[in-house]
């Protein structure tokens, strides 16, 4: 990568409640991060630039629970705030972000559901969640939503754009030509012909053909046919279908990838894990892989 700005990417430390501070220092002291080559910016929520530690003894809430969580959370987005109009700003070319907690960021003033909303708000353009790991790449139609709001969000817009989102991200960001791309169903067996829910057939099917993506095929089948090599990507119609099949699939070494940014951003496929902050025993590995795929992006 060339000198100044276009060699420097910004990391958020997440919830300083949670093991982000300590997975990237753990990253940035692996050899595998240092034969990037890159300047790396960890960002507080002053923009500046500051070591780890240094961040831990700025961020740590202190006070009754609830109120660490509130602090702990308008940190964490403050943070995420800086980093993004950086990399608006031209000042990185891309962004890494450690794990937030959600109720956490909720409690601090963020009205945003995660990362990928917030981002998108930042930005100002629609942004698509993609988890990405060797076996599986997956995306989500939808996000962070009620069970019972999803339905009423997969619509043949939401599909279309999914699909327009995804196949860019395989061909820049990949570098696969001619992605193959297919859509996992909403309804079991993909309502069967109706029996199980029209939506499908009246809703996913004509998205598809426009979109000119496979399916929808049932969801029991169609992450195994993608990891069997037969699609570049799947599309999922809600969260928890798509991320438990790539969690399943590749947890620990997944990257979260937001589609659609004018930059690069990544992120681990795992949350704060508060149950073993402070332990010294998180793994760093897909916060590596992360880090290492934005430097491949912003290439």
């Amino acid at each position: 990568m060339p000198s100044g700005a276009a060699r420097r990417v910004a990391i958020t430390l997440g919830d300083a409640r949670g093991i982000g501070p300590e997975i990237v220092r753990k990253a940035l002291a692996d050899p595998r991060v240092r034969a990037l080559d890159v300047r790396w910016w960890i960002v507080g929520p002053s923009g500046t630039e500051v070591a780890p530690d240094d961040v831990i003894g700025v961020w740590a809430p202190t006070g009754e629970p609830r109120a660490d969580a509130a602090q702990a959370g308008r940190l964490a987005g403050l943070a995420v705030e800086h980093a993004a109009r950086m990399a608006l700003a031209g000042e990185v070319v891309a962004i890494v972000t450690a794990p937030l907690d959600k109720a956490a960021l909720h409690a601090g003033g963020f009205d945003y559901p995660g990362h990928t909303e917030m981002l998108a708000a930042i930005a100002g353009v629609p942004a698509t969640m993609m988890l990405a790991s060797d076996r599986l790449r997956v995306v989500l139609a939808t996000t962070h939503l009620a069970l019972r709001d999803v339905p009423a969000a997969v619509t043949h817009d939401a599909i279309v754009h999914a699909a327009a989102a995804t196949r860019a991200g395989l061909i820049h960001g990949f570098g696969i030509a001619a992605p193959r791309i297919a859509l996992c169903a909403l309804n079991p067996h993909a309502g069967d012909g109706g029996r199980f829910g029209d939506e499908d057939d009246r809703i996913l099917a004509p998205a598809a053909r426009e979109a000119g993506i496979a399916g929808p095929f049932p969801a029991d089948t169609v992450f195994v046919r993608a990891m069997g090599g037969e699609f570049d990507a799947v599309i999922a119609p809600y969260h928890d279908v798509g991320m438990t099949a790539i969690k399943v699939a590749s947890f620990g070494s997944a990257v979260n990838v937001t589609l659609g940014l004018p930059f690069a951003r990544t992120s681990p496929d795992h949350g704060t894990a508060l149950d073993i902050a402070g332990q010294g025993i998180a793994s760093p590995e897909s916060l590596i892989a992360a880090m290492t795929f934005a430097v491949r992006l912003a290439s």
